[in-house]
């Protein structure tokens, strides 16, 4: 038997044990700033507070809870008493799905590009309730996202406490405090410093395979981010490009990209930590495997699929390169290969996301052949610039002190 019908059953057995609670898989609504959504219940267990001499009822549990429509970022465990309607007609849910599929995203990405319906349950039942509650990294705390699969002694606890510096991760603050205090061996990353600028910021490359442990507990911690991954851990076959705030005290994780040795695709996985995003550091990573791709001489792209963040940042930064190049452009006509010679985005890319934007129409003559109408109205494209945002942090190319890896 599948290991997901395993998985089903066994959650099937365990809910006979939950009494007089609210029905596993059943839906109902929560209130969600000031309005009322329709959530499906995925998980259950005894509320702390129940008294085991009482009679169970359905307050005598937490419900596990999905918000129909949301990014599963947002699940959580809710208390009875959050509960707006514990029942949902059939007819809410119908035109709630209704609703959904005809409001889909203008730009399609579908996070679960090559993988079969099986791998997809798969992958939503072992990860569907999160690990750890939330964690402790320097002078921030906050809430995780997703599942991520820690060591089987670190699941079910609230706050898991990390080494900025060597990401080593403790259950107990103090146990934290003793590692800084007495033995976190560095204030940098484990690798090869390859740029900086004259602020802030520091990026470092960190090999897999000569830096496994600090890179698998990378990878933990970017799970917890990101729910699109397969669970493997294997960091070997891939190099880390650490992005650092440094100050007198050390280098500051602040995030990082993946990129696999030896491939055609310039980033692998990307994450900034939620505490450090807004500030332009996902497009400034973006705009940094670029340049890595410009001094292998070749074009880049990012591994498929994206999740939707990683998406939509992408998007917004290929808008923005692609404007701009067609804004600056003093020729009397451009074409794809043009612009991704000044880019190093990858052509496909580059066609994908002006047709989107409508700034490429397919021309088919009467003879059967077909032109490209590059549409290059200044006034459209600072428009599209705008859509975008505000661009990344500013990378200097100049600062960059690199070479590209080549198997030993």
């Amino acid at each position: 038997m599948a290991k997901c019908e395993k998985n089903l059953r066994k959650i099937e057995e365990e809910q006979h044990s939950f009494i007089n609670s609210l029905p596993l898989n059943s839906h109902i609504k929560v209130r969600l700033n000031n309005q009322d959504i329709i959530c499906k219940i995925i998980e259950i267990r005894p509320d702390p507070f129940y008294k085991k001499e009482e009679t169970p009822s359905e307050s005598s549990y937490e419900y596990y809870i999905h918000y129909l429509g949301f990014d599963r970022r947002y699940d959580h465990w809710i208390k009875y008493k959050d509960i707006i309607e514990t029942k949902v007609p059939n007819e809410e849910i119908k035109k709630l799905e209704i609703s959904q599929k005809n409001s889909e995203e203008e730009f399609h990405n579908d996070e679960n590009d090559g993988w079969n319906e099986k791998q997809i349950l798969e992958h939503e039942e072992a990860t569907k309730v999160r690990t750890i509650e939330e964690i402790v990294f320097g002078e921030n705390r906050c809430r995780t996202w997703y599942f991520s699969p820690f060591p089987e002694k670190n699941h079910g606890i609230k706050t898991l406490y990390f080494c900025e510096f060597c990401l080593y991760f403790f259950t107990y603050q103090d146990e934290l405090i003793r590692h800084m205090e007495t033995n976190c061996p560095n204030k940098y990353p484990p690798g090869n410093e390859i740029y900086r600028d004259d602020g802030k910021i520091s990026m470092f490359e960190v090999d897999g395979k000569s830096q496994h442990i600090y890179c698998e507990h990378l990878s933990y911690l970017s799970k917890l981010f990101l729910d699109h991954k397969t669970l493997e851990n294997d960091v070997r076959p891939f190099l880390f490009y650490i992005l650092t705030e440094y100050d007198k005290f050390g280098y500051h994780f602040v995030g990082y990209f993946s990129k696999a040795k030896n491939s055609e695709n310039n980033l692998s996985c990307i994450l900034i930590l939620p505490f450090h995003q807004r500030k332009g550091y996902g497009k400034f990573l973006i705009d940094f495997s670029y340049l890595l791709s410009k001094q292998e001489q070749k074009y880049g792209t990012p591994e498929r699929p994206l999740s939707d963040l990683g998406f939509s940042t992408y998007f917004d930064y290929w808008t923005q390169k692609i404007c701009e190049t067609l804004r600056k452009w003093e020729g009397n006509s451009i074409s794809i290969n043009q612009i991704a010679e000044k880019t190093q985005i990858k052509p496909d890319d580059i066609e994908y996301v002006m047709l989107e934007l409508h700034l490429l129409i397919k021309n088919k003559k009467d003879n059967g052949d077909e032109s490209d109408i590059i549409i290059s109205d200044k006034k459209i494209l600072e428009e599209l610039e705008k859509r975008t945002g505000k661009r990344g942090y500013p990378l200097h190319p100049e600062k960059l002190i690199w070479t590209p890896y080549k198997e030993d």
